[in-house]
């Protein structure tokens, strides 16, 4: 029997294990290029580091420590987790290692930093992680332990995950994003249905992506139960990487005779605004659907590991300008990093948000996660560009977290109901 075709994900990781191919199901062990951790799970991996007796780190310029849930330190336990994951970072020498002035939410940065690149094996002790498939980079959450593990080995073990292909045609509409794609998709095959795969993203229709839209939909694909998501390498990746690192790389493509699970065709052009309504990601709605329940809303959170980017408050800014959010609507806008927040202050956007009576945050998870920055009362409505929306996701359990794209946080800020943008 002649060897079987590999898709993008499984031709990395044979590379990273040393191996001439590799097939679902197989368990490997694979060298690692960046391993990821925050300021809440450092901690627990920081502890098991050191309870395993490892006494050095397989290399200092291959860990990322990102302090980016509870900053601006919200209470002493966030001050203490911060201060234990600077003090191993002082102690290793490691090299990426980001605080309060420098930081930014971790997903948006590591990209922004060149700290990824196609082809790149990365884990991070964050669900999130797989974002940077967005760059063909394999990328996955592992627990703190895996976390610990490969700090002090460089190495992790994996099952090579199957894969469903996602064949892209045709160009998004205007107010459309690459939110509204991934809401669309996991809606369509639910919060398992790509269960300990990889979801792959090919064809034509790719190129109209940006790299801000390939980013948000490799962040979610977690939340369709993707082991992760990866997008094909084309010009707008090498555009986005080159400058950004003077590292070598090669890039896969599947093979044409690579094992998909399932092949899901998806033309950009026919996908609406979307909406996820509580309590799953897969709860989703259109625009038109869901504008016409009339729901009232409560707060707005522009920002995250998944809507922070400068685009993203770019659309958001283009929407409220020279209006003013409803009355009784928090809005809170938060840029991913510190670049972002300093293009925004250049470009006039923070101008727009504040006169449009909206706050803006410094870099941080924040709100997202139930952290600070924006937390929901009882029976409380959030329209949010993050990427969960599960019970007490935001606040109190009896509160409500609806995920949008920023054009529709923003519009839905300014009449104080789910809305679509009004042009004019």
């Amino acid at each position: 029997m002649g060897k079987s075709g590999m898709t993008m994900t499984q031709k990395i990781l044979a590379k990273h294990a040393g191996l001439e191919s590799v097939t679902e199901g197989q368990l490997i062990k694979a060298k690692l290029d960046m391993v990821l951790g925050n300021d809440i799970t450092s901690p627990v991996a920081i502890n098991e580091f050191n309870k395993n007796g490892f006494t050095g780190v397989f290399d200092k310029s291959k860990i990322s420590l990102v302090m980016d849930h509870f900053t601006p330190n919200k209470d002493i336990k966030a001050a203490i987790q911060c201060q234990q994951c600077r003090s191993f970072a002082d102690k290793y020498d490691i090299v990426n290692f980001y605080d309060v002035g420098n930081v930014g939410i971790e997903h948006a940065l590591l990209p922004e930093k060149g700290l990824v690149v196609p082809s790149d094996c990365v884990i991070g002790a964050d669900s999130h992680t797989c974002t940077y498939g967005a760059l063909g980079a394999f990328s996955t959450g592992v627990g703190s332990t895996d976390m610990a593990a490969g700090m002090a080995t460089g190495e992790a073990w994996f099952k090579v995950p199957g894969a469903i292909k996602f064949n892209l045609t045709g160009k998004l509409n205007k107010w459309v994003s690459g939110k509204d794609v991934i809401l669309h998709i996991i809606g369509m095959i639910g919060v398992d249905g790509a269960l300990y795969q990889s979801m792959e993203f090919t064809g034509e229709g790719l190129k109209n992506l940006s790299m801000d839209d390939r980013l948000c939909m490799a962040n979610m694909a977690i939340e369709a139960g993707a082991k992760n998501g990866i997008f094909e390498v084309d010009e707008v990746t090498l555009d986005y990487v080159k400058g950004r690192t003077d590292r070598t790389f090669e890039t896969f493509k599947a093979d044409p005779d690579a094992h998909y699970n399932r092949v899901i065709d998806i033309d950009l052009s026919t996908i609406k605004p979307t909406v996820a309504f509580p309590h799953l990601p897969e709860n989703t709605k259109t625009i038109d659907e869901a504008e016409k329940l009339g729901i009232k809303i409560d707060q707005v959170v522009i920002g995250s590991c998944t809507n922070g980017r400068y685009s993203d408050l770019e659309a958001a800014a283009a929407v409220v300008k020279g209006k003013k959010v409803a009355k009784g609507v928090r809005a809170i806008v938060i840029p991913a990093t510190q670049q972002i927040y300093l293009d925004a202050l250049r470009n006039g956007l923070l101008e727009i948000f504040v006169e449009a009576g909206m706050v803006v945050s410094a870099p941080t998870c924040g709100p997202c996660l139930g952290g600070h920055m924006g937390i929901l009362a009882p029976h409380e409505r959030a329209v949010s560009t993050t990427n969960r929306n599960f019970v007490g996701r935001m606040g109190d359990t009896t509160s409500e977290v609806y995920l949008a794209s920023p054009a529709i946080a923003a519009a839905s800020a300014l009449t104080g109901y789910i809305s679509n943008v009004q042009e004019g």
